[in-house]
């Protein structure tokens, strides 16, 4: 299945009243899931050998995250005292609900466990990412419009 057929499945179902749809086949398993709470896309690759070519590419897909995981390790270790807020997913971190609004949070604001920080937009779908804990935000470490990775630190929070 291309990137472009399931984009329409996934524009299909946000417009149907389904809230979850499963597809398997020999080559692929894909589960989409919406609610309202945040939307959320899984998509899996089974363990059979017909699958082979698709493991590859996402192989070194997982190895940028690594390198840039391992590039911001030193200025984690430096900070050491302070929390990191963490993308759930992969996509694209905006820091403001749309162009014309402030940011959610900036240097220096107070957090609680559960307010709104961002934004990361996973294959058109805009997920509010929540802090999940409280403190003051000390550092904005990824810039507005970019990808993130899965578990890419996005913030620096001072919990005390």
């Amino acid at each position: 299945m291309k990137a472009k057929e399931i984009q329409d499945l996934i524009d299909f179902i946000s417009k149907s009243g389904l809230d979850e749809v499963n597809i398997e086949t020999e080559e692929f398993k894909i589960k989409v899931k919406k609610n309202t709470e945040a939307k959320v896309v899984q998509a899996a690759a089974p363990a059979p050998q017909p699958v082979a070519a698709p493991a590859p590419s996402a192989a070194p897909a997982e190895t940028p995250a690594a390198s840039s995981g391992g590039g911001e390790k030193p200025a984690a270790s430096d900070d050491d005292k302070y929390v990191a807020i963490k993308s759930p997913m992969i996509g694209t971190f905006y820091r403001t609900p749309n162009p014309d609004n402030p940011a959610f949070v900036n240097v220096g604001d107070s957090v609680k466990a559960g307010d709104t920080v961002c934004i990361v937009e996973a294959m058109k779908l805009f997920n509010e990412i929540e802090s999940d804990i409280s403190g003051k935000i000390v550092k904005i470490l990824v810039d507005n419009a970019t990808p993130v990775e899965y578990d890419q630190p996005l913030f620096l929070v001072d919990p005390s």
